[in-house]
């Protein structure tokens, strides 16, 4: 794989996401909702606080005063849901937008990998996702300034949010390769996202063993655990075999359109 040709299809994208103003839009809408959600879980601990006072006891019982349990983890939940709705807007086009346009053929035939266009749009989007998880850390920096929040399961909570994302683009990344209409290709990978995040649902009415197998490819259940303060390498190597999976699905996807082209 040549480094240069990947750098190429990478600037390419990236102007092509500021230029139509795509990358703009969402992460506009992404900040905005995010947002929102945001000062609702603190006005709504604010609410909290003020009972806390007025009645200690109650505030023992139910943990009201713990500003992890009320605001960050609640927040990257939201953030991850949301996540999960908006990441299929910038990968929709990667693919699908070149195959309708008819400059895929082009773009494959100039001497550049089949491994480094899927590399350098990947790589694209997720510049483009990194903008937007950055964007929110004004969220955690008015936590720590306002209140006294644990700072490590901050962290560890957002490099979950990045392998999450990573994760997202690479399955919304397949879904372009597969269709040439970039509402199809969104439609697919929201469809999918959701049948990897529903599973964690199905845990509880499955027997013990099965269960297991389910928490693991559950793509919301790895987050958990980072979310609390604890970097699990088997959370960290799920994301990149997903990553790594998905990727590959694409190639397979690349190669399987030009012998048919």
């Amino acid at each position: 794989m040549n480094p240069r040709n990947v750098y190429l299809v990478l600037k390419k994208e990236l102007q092509s996401y500021f230029q139509s103003f795509i990358a703009y839009a969402v992460i506009a809408v992404f900040l905005a909702v995010t947002g929102y959600l945001f000062y609702n879980l603190v006005a709504t601990f604010s609410v909290l606080s003020f009972q806390a006072e007025a009645n200690p006891m109650l505030a023992r019982q139910h943990n009201l005063l713990n500003i992890n349990e009320t605001v960050v983890r609640p927040l990257i939940g939201n953030l991850s849901v949301i996540m999960l709705l908006m990441m299929p807007l910038l990968t929709m086009k990667l693919l699908a937008d070149e195959k309708k346009s008819g400059t895929m053929e082009l773009l494959l035939s100039y001497p550049v990998r089949d491994a480094e266009v899927v590399v350098g749009k990947y790589l694209a989007c997720l510049a483009v996702f990194t903008v937007m998880l950055v964007s929110t850390g004004v969220y955690p920096a008015l936590l720590i300034w306002l209140g006294e929040p644990e700072v490590m399961p901050l962290v560890t909570a957002y490099l979950g949010l990045f392998l999450l994302g990573a994760a997202f683009i690479s399955l919304g990344l397949f879904a372009s390769s597969v269709t040439e209409n970039q509402v199809v290709a969104a439609s697919m990978a929201i469809g999918i996202l959701f049948f990897f995040w529903l599973m964690s649902y199905s845990i509880v009415f499955a027997p013990p063993a099965i269960g297991q197998i389910i928490a693991y490819v559950a793509i919301n259940e790895h987050l958990e655990s980072l979310a609390k303060g604890v970097i699990d390498t088997e959370d960290i190597i799920y994301y990149l075999n997903f990553i790594v999976l998905f990727l590959f699905l694409t190639l397979r996807a690349l190669e399987s359109n030009r012998w048919r082209g």
